[in-house]
């Protein structure tokens, strides 16, 4: 068997369906299941006790918050008898279970990945309502049991999700220890190659290695020697590039040798980056080439700025069609962050306010000078208005600003110092951990500013926006953003523009939720702030 696999192997790979007709009987007639273990064991070992470990706490939390529902229940309703209680205690845990495995929450695409997890996983205890109502409605039900299904199934929500969360963080963890990781085979164009690497590398936690790449010459240039795959001839009339690495990632082969090596073994992902290689027909034959392999086929459609809610996939006269939709600016959605960001700005005044007027003493103490610090900044469509700060610096600061400029550590229009000399010892305090932007929620309270959005550039820095930047005025700037959970003041003013250029392309109320938990998490570390 092995022979007949190798022989098949070190042939040259064909485009029709001679190479899919060649594999062996006995994977045709179902030996698929043995015969991924045999390929992809060794790679993904941990993904099948990652996704045990997922489902066995799942079914662990659900039981237990059925048996503690249970036992209060049965205070409130002494008259259930016992075998009522255990009949609903036992159709729960099965519509809960019957309704996450028909949401597919536990497949292994979506698990440590991604939102998609936890939209599912939602969709799939609203699911259990439905089917735990159903059930219901089959056996009988004591009295009072129809609140049971409206508090078990919430309850069960607050337990799951923390716990998925803590999963997953804990996946994390091993990802950037090197562990846990998913191999990829990269094939495409080599631009966009090493952008697929810069990514990878940046983002450990996501868990895509490249491990491989082929390109359309088996090396790491273009036809004619043009590394970002043209016909062109070489980038800014350099030699041609003919090195056998990308970035450090070894190139094995051409595009015709992809699903070979994948039958070899060793890769998870094969990545498919924008080339003019890549035909319809091309795709479809590398996909049934990679059928039992266990390996998953994931396609780069080039639109690296969209993602998330403008992205749908549907089928148009019987084509595949990637829909990308325009970006929404107002609406029903625009009202909810509206009633969110005033609510919860003035909730979080209240809240804090001791600590507001502790910070204000502290400044009026250490140095002379107004506690609050006003500037004009630039909100949604060009509108200026006044950014209401705590005061960090030395009251003289804009008029040594012109002094320090030849020290600016900041890239394009903004003006960052590490070690500023004007920032005070309080300041200093304030500005690692954010605390100095706490006024702020009387600008979001205004409607000047949001919770979350852009960061609120100056009217200098405006002036010198290149027309696709100002793409950041069509929201509120706010207090926190992309650019706040992703380095903060380490990011390059290029890296900054293009977080919040990405936010308000692919901006959503479950986005604002996810930035404004990194957030706590970024100013409790204190890291990139100066």
């Amino acid at each position: 068997m092995t022979e007949d696999v190798d022989s098949r192997l070190a042939g040259p790979l064909s485009t029709d369906h001679a190479y899919r007709a060649a594999k062996p009987a006995w994977q045709r007639r179902g030996g698929r299941h043995r015969e991924r273990r045999a390929f992809t064991a060794s790679a993904t070992s941990w993904e099948p006790r990652y996704r045990q470990a997922v489902i066995a706490t799942d079914l662990i939390a659900t039981s237990l918050v059925v048996i503690v529902v249970g036992a209060v229940m049965k205070l409130r309703h002494p008259a259930w008898t016992a075998f009522e209680l255990v009949t609903l205690e036992v159709l729960t845990v099965l519509a809960v279970a019957w309704a996450l495995g028909l949401s597919r929450v536990w497949h292994p695409v979506v698990l440590g990945q991604g939102p998609d997890e936890f939209s599912r996983l939602g969709k799939g205890l609203f699911a259990s309502i439905v089917a735990l109502n159903l059930s219901l409605l089959a056996v009988g039900t004591p009295a009072g049991a129809r609140l049971w299904v409206f508090v078990v199934v919430p309850a069960i929500a607050m337990l799951v999700f923390p716990q998925r969360y803590v999963l997953r963080q804990l996946l994390h963890r091993q990802r950037y220890k090197g562990r846990c990781l998913l191999p990829v085979l990269a094939a495409g164009n080599p631009a966009a190659i090493r952008d697929l690497i810069a990514r990878t590398r940046d983002s450990a936690h996501v868990g895509w290695r490249v491990d491989a790449v082929c390109t359309e010459t088996g090396m790491a240039s273009g036809p004619n020697g043009s590394t970002n795959g043209s016909a062109n001839g070489s980038a800014n009339g350099h030699a041609p590039n003919t090195a056998t690495d990308l970035d450090g990632v070894p190139i094995i082969g051409t595009f015709r040798d992809v699903a070979q090596h994948v039958w070899r073994g060793g890769y998870r992902i094969v990545a498919i980056t924008p080339d003019a290689y890549w035909t319809p027909d091309r795709l479809r034959t590398l996909a049934w080439d990679l059928e039992g392999t266990g390996t998953e086929m994931v396609i780069d459609p080039g639109l690296m700025a969209v993602a998330g809610p403008r992205l749908h996939v549907s089928g148009v006269l019987g084509m595949p069609v990637l829909r990308v939709s325009e970006p929404t600016f107002t609406g029903f959605r625009r009202v909810i962050k509206e009633l969110v960001d005033r609510s919860c700005a003035a909730l979080l005044l209240m809240l804090l306010a001791p600590l507001l007027l502790t910070v204000s003493v502290l400044i009026a103490v250490e140095s002379k000078g107004p506690v609050f610090y006003r500037q004009r900044r630039v909100g949604k469509d060009g509108t200026e208005f006044t950014i209401v700060k705590f005061r960090t610096m030395h009251s003289d600061a804009d008029q040594r600003l012109a002094e320090l400029a030849a020290s600016n550590d900041g890239a394009g229009p903004l003006f960052k110092l590490r070690a500023d000399p004007r920032i005070t010892r309080v300041g200093a305090v304030l500005r690692r951990y954010s605390l100095d932007e706490l006024p702020q929620l009387f600008n979001v309270l205004g409607g000047s500013m949001s919770l979350v959005g852009p960061r609120p550039p100056l009217p200098s820095e405006c002036a010198e926006y290149p027309p696709h930047v100002r793409r950041r005025l069509l929201v509120k700037p706010g207090m926190t953003g992309l650019w706040q959970v992703s380095g903060r003041s380490d990011l390059s003013w290029e890296a900054s523009v293009q977080l919040d250029l990405r936010y308000v392309e692919d901006w959503s109320l479950a986005l604002d939720a996810l930035i404004l938990w990194k957030t706590i998490r970024a100013v409790a570390s204190g890291e990139g702030a100066y």
